[in-house]
């Protein structure tokens, strides 16, 4: 078996490479052929934990849409940004300290061979590997360096869709000028364009894909309307702000407004989409103390450089209003970096993340190890009190990325152990409650409890995204895109819709 190829690149960052990835994943998958993704490397701190360590979160919901299971493999670079300079590098799923200290540039001589062996078994494997590029592939000060994008197109030999975001302007210039800067050996590679976002009458358009196409001989193969509400994390995990009476109702007030601290560093927030997507929930990306000021609850998320992100935090004023809330019994949730914020001081003896005084509200010290726990953990609520309580006894399941082993304070009054095994704890007060385990709001049972509903489920929101592409793309677009030398498709009849 040696897998057809198909990979999704973009004009920019942000254009729709990681959802237009997935929706390609689920709609090939619906075919009944073995689908698998992959991202030679990722720049992240949204990250999932899987057999043998962890991956970009975007190739772990692309593997799940596939009906695959996520492996190293399907994103075997993975970089985690610590500092504006500085990432912490992990190669098929583990940290590795010589690749972290290396110089960029003398990187892809190293995984250039880890990264053809991953594609390689993953070919091997199954019928179709939909691959995702990363940027843009016509970075020209990077093209000597390449391990993500038009390199790894032509060692695939894949055929590409080039994708980019309209609605922000400039949407020929930026597919023109791509395909204008790419080595002419290159072109025969990318399949179409895609236009991404639109909003409007596409009528409009004319006569620019036509014009398009005369100058470079590729085909707009999709327009794409702007979805605003498709289900899955945006690519660098940032939401959007709905207009008024788009989606869910967003025009009328809502029941509780959850507002999550953005600071520099942020990790995993892709694990707040469920919130999004449950009703009568307003989510805020919260950046200063007014952005919290009407908030029905203040989450501390996770952070990939925790003493820098707390003092961020404290520099906007956040901290005092944060204390503010948790005095009047607002309610305040820290996950990983964030329960570790919310402790008494942070301990660095291996200079790891820095050391520096938390923020106070439960009685609990970090110290760094050298060591990163990534896992997958089960693990069952405590009886909680307070804002918290409807989780009381509830069984959840949910994953672990993290330097810190938080204790509690030996000169300080225990706080309430709200999990065993170290995972959580809240104060006597019941508002404030800290835990280390990712993935809460994705677990179903969690939802019913905290809000009585039910978000979309993941599986629904995959075939939301395959039925999207089905009906935007040409006609036999998306087949076409996996025909071999014959003409013929991989085990498909293309003539068919997707079931």
């Amino acid at each position: 078996m040696t897998a057809r190829c198909v990979m999704v690149l973009g004009t920019t960052s942000g254009a729709g490479k990681s959802w237009l990835a997935t929706a390609l994943c689920r709609w090939y998958a619906r075919q009944g052929l073995k689908v698998a993704p992959f991202k030679a490397q990722n720049m992240s701190n949204n990250a999932r934990v899987v057999s043998g360590g962890e991956i970009g979160s975007a190739q772990y919901f692309q593997a799940l849409a596939a009906r695959a299971e996520p492996s190293v493999l399907m994103n075997p670079l993975l970089l985690k940004p610590e500092r504006d300079t500085h990432s912490q590098v992990v190669l098929l799923g583990q940290v590795s300290d010589e690749l972290t200290h290396m110089a960029w540039h003398e990187r892809s001589a190293h995984v250039w061979p880890e990264i053809t062996r991953a594609i390689d078994e993953l070919r091997a494997q199954n019928d179709v590997v939909v691959i995702e590029g990363a940027g843009s592939p016509a970075e020209i000060n990077l093209m000597a360096t390449d391990i993500v994008n038009m390199r790894v197109a032509e060692y695939a030999d894949a055929r590409c869709l080039l994708v980019t975001d309209i609605d922000r302007g400039g949407a020929f210039a930026h597919l023109y000028g791509t395909w204008a800067l790419l080595d002419e050996s290159l072109h025969r590679l990318i399949a179409g364009f895609v236009l991404n976002k639109f909003r409007g009458d596409a009528s409009l358009l004319a006569p620019g894909p036509q014009r398009l196409e005369e100058l470079t001989g590729i085909p707009t193969v999709a327009t794409l309307p702007m979805w605003w509400h498709h289900g899955l994390p945006e690519e660098d995990g940032f939401f959007h702000p709905l207009p008024l009476g788009e989606g869910r109702g967003e025009g009328c007030p809502p029941d509780k407004t959850i507002a999550v601290i953005a600071y520099p560093r942020i990790s995993n927030l892709d694990e707040f989409q469920p919130l999004k997507n449950v009703p009568g929930v307003r989510l805020v990306w919260a950046r200063s103390s007014a952005d919290v000021a009407q908030a029905d609850w203040i989450i501390l998320p996770g952070s990939k450089h925790t003493s820098g992100d707390l003092a961020w935090l404290r520099a906007q004023g956040l901290d005092r209003a944060i204390a503010q809330h948790a005095q009047r019994g607002g309610a305040v949730l820290g996950i990983c970096g964030g329960l570790q914020m919310l402790g008494e001081a942070l301990i660095d003896p291996h200079a790891i993340d820095g050391n520096g005084p938390g923020l106070g509200l439960l009685p609990l010290v970090t110290v760094f190890e050298t060591d990163k726990l990534v896992k997958k953990t089960r693990s069952r609520f405590s009886a909680l009190a307070g804002g918290w309580s409807a989780l009381s006894n509830l069984d959840v399941q949910g994953y672990e990325i993290h330097h810190g082993r938080t204790a509690q304070h030996a000169g300080m009054a225990p706080a309430r152990i709200a999990m065993p095994d170290g995972l959580a704890w809240q104060n006597d007060e019941g508002n404030v409650l800290g835990v280390y385990l990712h993935g809460l709001f994705e677990d179903p049972a969690v939802l019913h409890a905290l809000f009585g509903a039910e978000a979309p489920t993941l599986d629904s929101v995959f075939d939301g995204l395959a039925d999207f592409i089905d009906k935007h793309f040409a006609p036999n677009v998306i087949p076409d895109l996996i025909r071999g030398p014959s003409g013929r498709a991989v085990n498909l009849d293309c003539g068919s819709s997707p079931q």
